[in-house]
């Protein structure tokens, strides 16, 4: 048997040491952009006992075409408080919350700064999401794309693989779950009070949108901020009295492609991400070694089906799962206790959203969604373009 290449050490190891969030909404009227960040900024420098004059650097993220106001970051350092010094503006679609996170590590594990603040943020009710959406695609190419981020196809293929009533009755006690998740998180968008007794009339009555994909399984816009301090592992243990640890992580790309010679499902990039992830740290069993997994979901129909390909699954053990209830909060392995991307959205934040909430976990912080047992490894991902994925792993102790 070959043995198990270890991965190259960091440089320096990175701590999350602050996370700070703003409630989410679908209007934040009482708010400008500069004061919604200006909220979350506080709450991460309150959560790790550090004011702005400790942050050497400041990474911020958004996609500056929904609001329609460019270079924002400018006018946002009035609630950032870059003012003075070294900062990045990252913009990668729907991924650019995880991006932020993959950069600010970086910085950190590379030396270049000691503590570095990242924050993500939407207001998406002062722009046009949809409009910049549609047209960011090419109308002949990519024609197929051209209602946004909205495509039936992944609910089609499930019908097909696994019968109709089966597909359908999953998809919807999924989105039933992430619901139940985000009744017990306060600062979760959409919190409906749904039970699994409505997943019948759900399946029938809920607006159709494109084929199978219905309103009810659809994430939302959402406006809100969200703030992580991460800090060198020596900043790390002097500052804080429980840091979370950023054992790896990875980013894969893929543009679509045309070819008029046939079609063959090419590997999709949740499971290329995750395989080469859970190599290079000698993980076989990601089900049985992680203790939560916060899921960039834009669905319920992609996040069922994406289970498959993040924890390397054959057939229809995702499913099952499902079925079993393996995913609840009380479960082998919680799936998004913070209620997912479809409870939650603010685009340039909701890839953050995952790590934070996996972090908050691991600290024991959730609050009401706190899961039951020990959080001692996580998972977070995310999402965006047309099929970009990161994946990210955090630890609660150094003992990798």
């Amino acid at each position: 048997m070959a043995k198990q290449k270890k991965h190259a050490k960091k440089n320096r190891n990175v701590g999350i040491i602050g996370i700070g969030q703003t409630e989410y909404s679908s209007h934040k009227e009482n708010q400008n952009q500069v004061e919604m960040v200006h909220e979350a900024v506080r709450a991460a420098l309150e959560d790790a006992k550090i004011t702005m004059d400790d942050v050497d650097c400041v990474v911020h993220g958004n996609m500056e075409l929904f609001e329609m106001i460019h270079q924002p970051d400018l006018w946002h350092s009035l609630g950032t408080g870059a003012y003075g010094k070294s900062e990045f503006r990252v913009t990668t679609g729907g991924t650019t919350g995880a991006s932020l996170v993959c950069v600010a590590d970086n910085l950190v594990a590379s030396g270049m700064y000691d503590i570095v603040l990242a924050v993500g943020l939407e207001k998406l009710q002062e722009g046009n999401t949809t409009g910049g959406i549609t047209n960011m695609a090419d109308p002949l190419w990519f024609r197929h794309i051209q209602t946004g981020a909205l495509t039936g196809t992944t609910a089609s293929a499930m019908i097909e693989e696994f019968g109709e009533d089966r597909a359908k009755r999953a998809a919807m006690r999924y989105r039933i779950m992430m619901d139940k998740h985000a009744c017990l998180n306060p600062r979760a968008h959409r919190r409906f009070g749904l039970d699994y007794d409505q997943i019948d009339d759900l399946m029938n009555t809920s607006p159709q949108l494109v084929g199978e994909l219905r309103l009810i399984h659809m994430c939302s816009q959402s406006d809100g901020a969200c703030v992580m301090i991460f800090a060198s592992e020596e900043k790390a243990k002097e500052l804080s009295d429980k840091p979370i640890w950023i054992r790896d992580h990875i980013t894969v790309h893929r543009e679509e492609t045309f070819n008029i010679f046939g079609y063959k499902k090419p590997e999709m990039t949740h499971h290329y991400a995750a395989k080469k992830l859970f190599g290079r740290n000698g993980i076989n069993d990601p089900i049985d070694y992680f203790d939560v997994f916060e899921m960039y979901d834009p669905s319920a129909w992609w996040g069922l089906d994406w289970l498959r390909e993040f924890f390397l699954l054959k057939g229809d053990e995702h499913i099952k799962m499902l079925e079993r209830g393996d995913f609840d909060i009380d479960g082998k392995i919680p799936l998004n206790p913070s209620g997912g991307v479809i409870a939650t959205n603010p685009i340039g934040a909701t890839a953050m959203l995952r790590p934070a909430e996996a972090a908050l976990q691991i600290r024991g912080d959730a609050g009401a969604h706190q899961i039951p047992k020990e959080v001692k490894h996580a998972l977070a991902s995310g999402f965006g373009g047309t099929m970009w994925t990161v994946l990210i792993m955090l630890e609660k102790y150094l003992d990798w």
